[in-house]
């Protein structure tokens, strides 16, 4: 169950976020949607087997469902748009996004989490012991333990070498193989629901089984793209750890999307912004030679580059994918790019690359427009200016680009650009920003050269250099540097905000967000821009007056202190969930975005879980003092809240390496997983009549809810606008919320233990 479930989490996550042309705002979505819908099938469906006799029966037809609705799903995810009556290439607002994404993970998410319920009663009716809470925590440290397996086997083996609706098969044959071995010798069951259950899950088992192992699968990957990019003809669709690739082909153009989103067009690239955005910037320095680009560099950027008396490109890209189908699907343009002797590729991440590098360079270029995810948002940070500063020579200029506009800048685009600039300026000493319709050009260096340097300058030095250009005329030159753009552009930016992006402290992937959320959702701005007023201060207001409303609750209904079980157990999962994405967060700005050892941090957490869950579930009969142990877990985690931003303050405890982020993550999963199986014990006692799939399903379902409310407020809210030390606060303030109501219950425990 756990093995299925993260694979097909992730693989429909990956799906959605090709047809939502995903940012960080989508993901979210999507994840909060598959936890929801597991958190009400684990307590709405799950608690429907504990008075039912064929128990069996109904795990099997659960299970049935589950691999079905799997398999439809990947389709649903591609056809979506076609659906619901969206072209391609349009992108959705919050509320399709959202329905959408409802719609296909329904089936899937709810019946999968309806099946941990079922486990545990199954379970419990199969083993001798006096303690019900053991059996639903040693299914919880199953689950985990499959979990675990699931998600490295799903990005280092499946991913790899197997397209999406194989994959999806491939899962839903396993649980169907379950199926009638769960059910034994169902042709001599004298139940007639048994032998049909039996023979119908063979057949299905039998007809994926051929589906698989003919051109079924592949026939089913082909129909489903031919609808999800309709009236596009898609030469290429491959998926890589990173993501997915995909190329089409109109006439003799080929245009390369990554996860959705268009990244390269060639052998006609997009001629004004490919031009605008090498040769201003380096018409701007007196003499170009050694260049860095980082991302987006095939397809043009590089060949204009080279247009210039270079003697040598550094060229970053991530995924390697990208550049083995641009290679495939080669133009005279990529063939000359791609063999050029001055360009050095590396398959790294960029800001790594530069940290790491030795290298001082004439000119940076970013080819990535906009912070829109964690990732991205990671060269526009004052500690990445800072970095790039220390690499460039005397007179070297970083190039960045924003999304503009020379008619209007709403206050979404205000505050993007004017964040980014606040930043620049905070590192840089001359900025020299070229204002554009659609791409604002920012140059930063130490040298006051690009700001005294007028557009005659550079009109001579295109002359000098003997470049060949399309667009960017001498005219065109004079136009994009007329002052009238500047001052205009200064004028807008007005009571724009006054803050800067640090690492630790993203605005400007909020803003990022913002800004999206304005252009295809526009009726949520008001939402939006409150967001960007949240502060510690609200939080702890909020939580104090949740606090004492429980309290006064409890006066007037009696058992409403029982309650205070799964609030601990919803806070614990909220806290889990930020711990893991404050520590892949932080791993990723301390040593570049290395995929391999993001796996494993999360690896590690899901080990931690394990190991917890296994301790306090051996443990579970002979532990006497419950409560007092529950509340020790309690403080601990609140302890650790706060000692985890304390210990990214000191910089020189990762000398060492990554090691500390693995036992961080081990640990956070440890107190996580120590807590679950104590917690269902201590539910169970309360009951004068244990209503056990009841509980399991409560407990386990707020858990996910927790999780589903961290994801959303974490990713989009508390991470961006409060950054990772005040996100880390958050935690502290609600657990301490949950601890205070629980100790305040304690007389309850009492009178029942």
């Amino acid at each position: 169950m756990g093995f299925s479930g993260i694979i097909a989490q992730v693989l429909l996550l990956r799906e959605l976020l090709i047809t939502f042309q995903g940012n960080e705002l989508s993901i979210g979505i999507i994840l909060a949607n598959w936890l929801i819908l597991e958190a009400l099938g684990a307590f709405l469906l799950g608690k429907k087997i504990e008075h039912r006799k064929n128990k069996i029966g109904m795990f099997v037809v659960i299970q049935l469902l589950f691999s079905v609705s799997l398999i439809a799903a990947v389709y649903f995810s591609r056809t979506l748009k076609g659906i619901i009556g969206v072209t391609h290439g349009e992108a959705l607002g919050i509320l399709p996004m959202f329905f959408s994404s409802f719609f296909v993970l329904l089936l899937v998410s709810f019946t999968h989490g309806a099946l941990f319920t079922f486990c545990c009663s199954i379970y419990n009716s199969t083993i001798k012991t006096s303690q019900s809470a053991t059996s639903i925590g040693k299914v919880y440290i199953y689950e985990t333990i499959g979990t675990l397996i699931g998600g490295i086997a799903f990005t280092y083996l499946l991913i790899p070498h197997f397209h999406s609706v194989k994959i999806g098969v491939g899962i839903a044959i396993l649980n169907l193989i379950m199926c009638p071995v769960l059910l034994g010798q169902f042709w001599r069951a004298p139940q007639k629901f048994t032998k049909i259950l039996g023979y119908v899950s063979s057949g299905f088992l039998l007809l994926s089984c051929l589906v698989l192992f003919t051109n079924g699968a592949d026939y089913i990957q082909r129909f489903s793209i031919s609808k999800q990019w309709a009236e596009q003809n898609v030469l290429h669709y491959e998926n890589s750890i990173y993501g997915n690739v995909v190329v089409t082909k109109r006439e003799e153009q080929y245009t390369f999307f990554s996860d959705g989103i268009p990244i390269i067009t060639t052998p006609t690239p997009d001629i004004a912004f490919t031009e605008e955005f090498v040769h201003l910037p380096m018409l701007f320095h007196p003499a170009p030679k050694e260049i860095l680009i980082i991302s987006g560099g095939a397809g043009g950027i590089i060949n204009e580059a080279l247009k210039h008396p270079v003697t040598r490109i550094d060229y970053v890209e991530l995924d390697p994918l990208i550049l083995k189908v641009v290679r495939k699907y080669s133009t005279p343009l990529t063939d000359t790019e791609l063999s050029s002797p001055e360009l050095k590729i590396h398959y790294v991440d960029g800001r790594f690359f530069t940290k790491k590098t030795q290298n001082k360079y004439d000119l940076i270029l970013i080819g990535l427009s906009n912070p829109q995810d964690l990732q991205v948002n990671r060269f526009f940070t004052k500690e990445f200016f800072l970095l790039a500063k220390s690499r460039l020579k005397e007179k070297g200029i970083l190039v960045i680009n924003l999304p503009g506009s020379l008619t209007y800048l709403g206050e979404e685009l205000k505050n993007l650009n004017r964040c980014i600039l606040n930043t620049l300026k905070d590192v840089f000493l001359n900025i020299k920003i070229i204002p554009g319709d659609g791409v604002n050009l920012y140059l930063a260096s130490q040298s006051e050269e690009i700001s005294l340097i007028e557009y005659k300058e550079l009109i001579q030095r295109l002359y000098k250099r003997g470049i060949e250009v399309n667009l960017l005329t001498a005219p065109h030159i004079e136009y994009k540097l007329h002052q009238r753009w500047s001052d205009w552009f200064m004028m807008s930016m007005e009571h724009g905000t006054e803050r800067i992006n640090k690492d630790f402290h993203p605005l400007g992937l909020f803003y990022s967000l913002s800004y999206w959320n304005a252009l295809f959702s526009p009726h949520f701005r008001r939402v939006i821009r409150y967001l960007e007023k949240v502060s510690l201060r609200m939080f702890l207001i909020v939580l104090i007056v949740l606090t004492l409303l429980f309290f006064s609750i409890r006066i007037k209904i009696k058992g409403i202190s029982k309650a205070s079980i799964p609030l601990c157990i919803m806070s614990t999962g909220f806290a889990g969930m930020l711990f893991d994405l404050v520590l892949i967060f932080a791993f990723q700005i301390l040593y570049g975005y290395v995929f391999y050892w993001i796996g494993i941090i999360v690896s590690a957490l899901m080990f931690g879980v394990a190991c917890g869950g296994q301790i306090a579930t051996s443990l579970l009969e002979r532990i006497k003092k419950d409560f007092i142990l529950f509340s020790g877990i309690e403080i601990s985690i609140i302890v650790f809240s706060i000692i985890l931003p304390l210990i990214f303050l000191k910089a020189d405890l990762f000398s060492s390496g990554p090691i500390l982020f693995l036992l961080l993550s081990f640990f956070s999963g440890l107190l996580i997983g120590l807590e679950f199986p104590l917690a269902n014990k201590i539910h169970l006692s309360l009951k004068s009549k244990p209503e056990f799939s009841r509980t399991a399903g409560l407990l386990y379902g707020a858990d996910l809810f927790g999780g589903w409310l961290g994801g959303i407020l974490g990713g989009i809210v508390l991470l961006p606008t409060l950054g990772l030390s005040g996100t880390c606060i958050v935690v502290f303030m609600f657990k301490l919320s949950t601890f205070i109501i629980l100790i305040g219950s304690a007389p309850t425990f009492r009178k029942k233990m």
